[in-house]
């Protein structure tokens, strides 16, 4: 019996089949045309955001995940299913985040290149269950990680299309300048917050990097793994609140992607503010066109402040 992301790849496969017996879908175009940009498909809408910050006008990319959108609730369109089947370049996070894309990429038929931008990431470890033994695919939540990510995302690009590799290069320098003057900025913001009140908890273990990279000290969170569809016992709950308490944790963070109900009710049942609604950090994807995460950097601002705000106790 076929699972659920299998029919749903069978059923875009044949319609991606269908269209180009029909006509409609082009040949994939050649990287070296100059009349043409490099089709990109991305993954997650954070390294869809590197891609084209790389790429510049020299790209055209298609982004899998849409924002607000978990990782783990993905299943492929009929139209990325055509978007990858004609790629010249495939980009993904990697650390297995993208558990779908080995799948996803037989039934589009693709065989070109891959970029899996962790190479070179240091990775934290995970809890030694079986979803977290590839270690925390969270990584962009430290801007240098990111700084090796568009390096590789780079390489790839200047692979595929020689003729444009300067572009790249100096595309991605642009970018590194502005990811150190984030790193500073969060490092000097995060600096205010009184050192006792440095104390986090989130919705799930997705601010890993961060907290490694500013400092912080990890309380817990509503969900204790990287996949966000674990489950959480009543234990676990009753252990957590306790943490809280005894932690003196001044603020409970919200996910943008992730319902707050239960986030409410350990906070109410602890006696500490819940920050969420349009003040919830961007954990495993950017926001939509417009909103305070809708790129990268704004993404991490957003979260800075947020958290700066709350554990000062300034927050509106």
């Amino acid at each position: 019996m076929l699972s659920p992301l299998a029919r749903t790849l069978s059923s875009a496969a044949l319609l991606v089949l269908f269209a180009a017996g029909c006509g409609g879908a082009d040949k994939p175009s050649s990287p070296s045309d100059p009349a043409q940009p490099l089709k990109v498909v991305a993954t997650t809408t954070q390294v869809a955001d590197f891609a084209r910050n790389v790429g510049g006008d020299r790209v055209s990319v298609h982004q899998l995940l849409r924002p607000n959108v978990d990782p783990h609730d993905y299943e492929p369109s009929p139209a990325d299913m055509q978007a990858i089947a004609e790629a010249d370049v495939l980009v993904k996070n990697g650390v297995g985040l993208e558990k779908w894309l080995d799948e996803t990429i037989s039934a589009a038929g693709f065989d070109g290149p891959v970029v899996d931008a962790s190479q070179g990431v240091r990775i934290r470890k995970g809890d030694g269950s079986e979803e977290e033994a590839g270690g925390d695919p969270h990584i962009w939540h430290n801007p240098l990680n990111v700084k090796t990510m568009v390096a590789t995302i780079e390489k790839g690009f200047a692979a595929a299309d020689p003729d444009d590799a300067a572009a790249y290069q100096a595309n991605r320098a642009a970018y590194d300048a502005k990811l150190d003057a984030l790193d500073g900025e969060i490092t000097r913001k995060i600096e205010s917050i009184p050192a006792d009140r440095r104390k986090l908890v989130t919705n799930h273990d997705a601010f890993g990097y961060y907290l490694d990279r500013y400092k912080l000290t990890f309380v817990g969170s509503i969900i204790p793994s990287f996949d966000t569809s674990a489950e959480l016992s009543a234990k676990q709950v009753s252990d957590l609140v306790a943490k809280i308490k005894a932690t003196g944790v001044a603020a409970i963070f919200s996910e943008a992607s992730l319902p707050p109900k239960t986030a409410e009710a350990i906070g109410r049942e602890a006696g500490v503010t819940v920050v969420a609604g349009e003040d919830a950090l961007y954990g495993d994807s950017l926001g939509p066109e417009g909103s305070a995460g809708a790129t990268y950097l704004q993404m991490e601002e957003h979260n800075t402040d947020t958290i700066v705000n709350a554990l000062r106790g300034t927050a509106a």
